[in-house]
């Protein structure tokens, strides 16, 4: 193979960004004793190569002792679309549009995006600040950004949302880059097209080498698909040795993905893992008036709490309360009133919307050990007050969709002393049935007092 070997001549001789802009990109059509020919992205790229860059390509084949290998140019054929068909034999393309080398002719159709998935229209909150930081860090591709990372977050809490965001900027920022945004399934879809059609070297070529972000989405169906996981870690690890950004996104963390390669989990966990908490109060209440301002709704300082303290839990679901809201006030020919709003809570919730929280549940637990609420706050360690402690903290993320800090709040602790007493109390109802008959037993006081 002659045009591997003038590539890496080529590469020792030019610098990284002229060989990465310029040579990088070709393709080899043929080659044989007689000619080398060579495609590149459109007729304007292929004629600048040609003017600057041929007379090294002889000389490295001179080198090879291939003096006598002539060099010939042509659009890529694979890159030709319909409305420009008619490439010649000498590559030129009638009325084809000049662009930029490497400028993508047009914007990638794998993924549809959100329209208003943008950074402006992100809420960010103490639950999500840090998975925001790191996405617009990969949009804006600055040295402070961490090449790879991963956001773990449940349905509605807002990673599609920042991905999407992500393709956006570069898309109105930085048209150049070569963005591939798909989800898993999509991606697996393509891996089969491309067996099915003996054209892997094409699938390798778009996503290890043609590709500058890579953003995943859905990483936790990758579970079982056993190909899929291989051809997705050699492209991370080609991405990432060549400067690359990746983003990938899932309802769980790399760790709790089943059936997975132990070497694509450590690839999803090598670099920035963070998660997205269901939105705290504050949040909650930027969410709901920045939703309500789009839907034209006057909402006064009591709905707007009202609504943050009901409705908690992920976005869609103040999203489907404002939606309600809107509809009920059209409906009436008025704008929205205070029974309006618990209508429309009473709806999206359930009963008065009276949901249970880390701070009701602490209050009831402690009410029946017999300790009171300011022990179960303290630093005591005493087994009489740990266990409530516990189990409290246990009922609280069983019952609640509150975030591990919102839960530790209640009682004074961080998120970490949550996570040690979920884990104590879940070891302890599946060994011991005398907790697990004390468990079950104030869950079910707790749903009847939710009813």
């Amino acid at each position: 193979m002659i045009w591997p070997e003038v590539r890496k001549i080529l590469q020792h001789q030019l610098p990284e960004s002229v060989f990465n802009l310029w040579i990088e990109p070709l393709r080899c059509l043929a080659e044989d004793d007689q000619v080398l020919e060579l495609a590149g992205p459109d007729r304007f790229f292929c004629s600048w190569v040609a003017d600057h860059y041929h007379a090294a390509m002889q000389e490295a084949l001179q080198r090879l002792e291939k003096p006598g290998v002539g060099i010939r140019f042509r659009v890529d054929p694979e890159l030709v679309s319909d409305d420009t068909a008619g490439a010649g034999a000498d590559g030129r393309v009638g009325k084809e549009q000049l662009r930029l080398p490497q400028m993508p002719k047009g914007r990638p159709r794998i993924r549809t995006l959100h329209p208003r998935y943008t950074f402006d229209e992100f809420m960010v909150g103490e639950s999500n600040a840090l998975a925001f930081t790191a996405c617009e860090a990969i949009a804006a591709g600055g040295a402070e950004a961490e090449p790879c990372v991963f956001i773990n977050a449940g349905t509605g809490l807002g990673k599609s949302h920042l991905a999407h965001a992500v393709a956006h900027h570069l898309y109105n920022h930085s048209p150049s880059t070569r963005l591939c945004c798909l989800t898993t399934q999509q991606l697996t879809a393509e891996l089969v097209r491309h067996i099915r059609s003996n054209t892997m070297d094409q699938f390798k070529e778009k996503f290890q080498r043609q590709c500058d972000v890579l953003l995943v989405e859905d990483v936790q169906t990758l579970s079982g698909r056993g190909k899929t996981q291989v051809e997705l870690a050699e492209a991370v690890d080609c991405l990432l040795e060549n400067g690359r950004r990746v983003l990938f996104t899932g309802a769980v963390g790399p760790r709790e993905i089943p059936d997975l390669d132990d070497g694509v989990r450590s690839r999803l966990a090598s670099g920035l893992v963070t998660s997205i908490n269901p939105p705290d109060m504050q949040t909650r209440r930027l969410i709901i008036q920045r939703k309500a301002a789009y839907h034209k709704l006057a909402l006064d300082e009591e709905m707007v709490e009202f609504l943050a303290e009901k409705v908690r839990g992920d976005v869609r679901r103040l999203e489907s309360a404002i939606v309600g809201l809107k509809a009920k006030a059209n409906l009436r020919k008025s704008q929205p009133t205070m029974a309006m709003v618990k209508e429309v809570v009473a709806t999206v919730v359930g009963g008065d919307g009276g949901g249970l929280s880390a701070e009701a549940i602490r209050d009831f637990v402690a009410a029946q050990f017999q300790v009171s609420v300011g022990e179960l706050q303290s630093k005591s360690r005493k087994k009489d007050v740990a266990f409530p402690r516990q189990v409290s903290m246990y009922l609280a993320r069983k019952l609640t969709d509150e975030a591990l800090a919102g839960i530790g709040k209640a009682f004074n602790r961080d998120h970490s002393t949550v996570v040690h007493s979920i884990r104590v109390i879940t070891e302890a109802v599946a060994r011991n049935g005398s907790v697990r008959g004390q468990v079950e037993h104030l869950t079910e006081k707790l749903k009847q007092r939710q009813k």
